[in-house]
């Protein structure tokens, strides 16, 4: 595996995340932003902010695939999400959580949650973009 996640001493312990990823391999992936929609392009869970969140994480899962990665190989998350309020992680946690045991994975790199005021239509609650390293 090209990628060690670690919670370095002097930073707080976050349990649904590491702090830093340090990455040895030598193929970058960039996984573009993913929503909600499934396979035809029809938006999933409409109004479901946990519905979509993993449609997100099975989407990015899906990309990864097709370059030879996984979950294991994600160096960084990015996560937008539609007027973000902190009352809204346990939806965001819970859509993850269904996602990881859909593909028994843990998705645990570094990831930055972001409050935006829109995507790209209206439907869409949540995008989720990573960035992965493999050998």
């Amino acid at each position: 595996m090209a990628i060690t996640l670690v919670n370095p001493g002097g930073l707080p312990q976050i349990d649904v995340y590491r702090q830093v990823s340090i990455a040895s391999g030598s193929k970058l992936v960039f996984v573009a932003g993913q929503v909600a929609w499934d396979a035809d392009g029809v938006t999933v869970g409409e109004g479901d902010l946990a519905a979509q969140a993993e449609q997100c994480y099975l989407n990015v899962a899906t990309a990864l695939a097709e370059a030879g990665a996984s979950f294991d190989d994600v160096a960084k998350l990015n996560v937008h999400v539609v007027d973000w309020t902190p009352d809204k992680m346990p939806l965001l946690l819970d859509g993850i959580a269904r996602a990881s045991a859909k593909l028994g994975v843990t998705p645990a790199a570094p990831a930055t949650l972001l409050g935006v005021a829109a995507l790209d239509v209206p439907e869409h609650l949540i995008e989720v973009e990573a960035t992965a390293v493999v050998d």
